[in-house]
């Protein structure tokens, strides 16, 4: 599956990527980093509007496919784009028809 393979690439450095910021900051200091200026509210805003696009695909496709789309929403709640990543790179492997 393409849409696996590529969630994979994309994980693990931005796994890698993220580990270096909280180590550097914390959970808490990625966010606070951009609560003070218009820029950091916008980069925060895009960010809630992607997530809740994606979210609006993986609740449906979830369902569809017979997982519980609910851990997945939770996971992106809390870490954005880890869930939708973990979700493809979890997903079982189907045949083309």
């Amino acid at each position: 599956m393409i849409n696996k393979q590529i969630a994979l690439i994309i994980l693990v450095p931005f796994t890698l990527l993220s580990g270096y910021a909280m180590a550097q900051v914390g959970y808490l200091g990625i966010l606070d980093y951009n609560r003070y200026s218009p820029a950091g509210w916008q980069v925060l805003t895009d960010l809630v509007i992607a997530l809740g696009l994606v979210l609006s695909w993986l609740i449906p496709e979830a369902k569809k496919n017979n997982r519980n789309p609910w851990p997945w929403v939770l996971a992106t709640i809390l870490m954005g784009s880890f869930g939708p990543l973990l979700y493809l790179v979890t997903a079982q492997q189907t045949t083309p028809e």
